[in-house]
Order: C-alpha cells, then sequence, then structure tokens
C-alpha cells in the first residue's frame, strides 16, 4: 500500500511551491559552488562513482552496481542529451555529483555525494541547481527515485519540497516546477560564473601547494 506524503506529479506549483523554488533560485550559489560538468570531466565522474561503496552506490542506482557496470553507466553519459553538475573540493576532486535527465513531460534527477562530505549543503545544492536547469528546459516537475532506506536523500527532498510517495522500500519525490522566467535564466549564468571562478580559484591554490611540496622535496634532498 502507498504511502502518500504529498503526491502531485505534473501539476502546477502551488504559492507555497513557488515561493520555495524562488528561495532555491536566490541561493543557488551560495556555499557550495556547482559546476556544469562536460566530457572533460568523465574521468572524474568515474573515479567519484568507483569510490562509492556497496551501500552508496545501492543508494545511488538502488542496486550495486559491479565496477565493469559503473565504467559502462559512466561511459554511456550523453552530455549533450543529459545534464550533470558536479561539486568540487580542494583538491578539485568530485565530492558530489547531480545527473539530470530530460523525459517529455519531466526531468529525472539522481544525486550521490561521498560519505565524508554529507549533511553539509552538498546534496541541496546540487538539488537547486538541478532545479533550475529543469525550469529552464521548460520541463512542469522533476522526479527522484530512491531507495526508502536513503534517509539522507530523503530529508534532503523533504527539505526543498518535494512531495514524496513511498512503496515496498522505495520512495518516489515529486517536484512540480513553476516556468522559466528571467530570474530562473539569469540564476543559472550566474551560479556557473561564480562555480566557474571558484575552479579557476581552487586550481591556483592547488597549484601553488604543489610548488611548495616540490621545493620543500627538493631542499630536504639537498640538505641530505
Amino acid at each position: 500500500m502507498k504511502n502518500n506524503e504529498q503526491l502531485s506529479p505534473f501539476g502546477d506549483a502551488s504559492d507555497s511551491q513557488r515561493r520555495n523554488v524562488g528561495r532555491q533560485d536566490s541561493d543557488a550559489h551560495m556555499h557550495w559552488p556547482v559546476t556544469e560538468l562536460s566530457l572533460m570531466h568523465r574521468a572524474g565522474l568515474l573515479r567519484h562513482f568507483l569510490e562509492l561503496d556497496v551501500h552508496d552506490r545501492r543508494r545511488r542506482f538502488g542496486a550495486a552496481p559491479s565496477d565493469t557496470a559503473v565504467r559502462a553507466y559512466v561511459a554511456r553519459i550523453h552530455f549533450e542529451r543529459d545534464t550533470l553538475f558536479g561539486v568540487f573540493d580542494e583538491e578539485l576532486q568530485i565530492i558530489g555529483v547531480a545527473h539530470l535527465a530530460r523525459a517529455s513531460e519531466h526531468a529525472e534527477l539522481g544525486v550521490s555525494v561521498r560519505r565524508e562530505h554529507r549533511n553539509r549543503g552538498v546534496g541541496g545544492a546540487l538539488l537547486r541547481r538541478a532545479v533550475l536547469r529543469a525550469r529552464n528546459w521548460g520541463v512542469r516537475a522533476l522526479f527522484m527515485h530512491c531507495l526508502r532506506e536513503n534517509e539522507t536523500m530523503m530529508h534532503i527532498a523533504r527539505k526543498q519540497g518535494m512531495r514524496i510517495v513511498t512503496e515496498q522500500g522505495e520512495a518516489q519525490a515529486w517536484l512540480a516546477l513553476p516556468r522559466a522566467d528571467a530570474s530562473s535564466h539569469f540564476g543559472e549564468v550566474f551560479a556557473q560564473r561564480v562555480a566557474l571562478f571558484d575552479y579557476a580559484l581552487k586550481s591556483q591554490v592547488a597549484g601553488a601547494r604543489r610548488l611548495v611540496a616540490g621545493l620543500k622535496f627538493s631542499q630536504a634532498r639537498d640538505d641530505q
């Protein structure tokens, strides 16, 4: 039997949902810059998914795929059709990924965050960024499928105003989306510019750290 917490898949967003999505739009660039990924990030995506343990793979994919299956999944990602977003740490490693796939009337989202970075807002930042893209695609609903035991994603979904149906250990979360407008388009442009600036800054800092480490190693070798 279904436990319908608030299901309304394809209807218009209510006033409260519109206010909630508006808050998400204004906060999309804050705290965790979220970068739109491209072909050049495929290797980093593979590393991210391979680092997920059995339990985390099951929460992300609904099953626990082997390394071979994970490699096949990453190889099949169509960057021109779907959209992927990522959050990077100080070493430019991907710590969180959102895969947004477009259907005719809705968009489907899958999110994964490395264990040590959970409960710090990464998943919420990825979801807010995905909402912006889904709105600008013109779809009217965002859908996520996850296991009921995935309490972290269930919490993020509820916090962002998604409506959830649970059945036999699985959950489906829906968010009715308002139409795209100037603020959603500007929000995406601004969020990506902030993310690119953040990435460039982290790249410079990481390069400086490597240079200092190299100089220290060279000096230590000369002192021997």
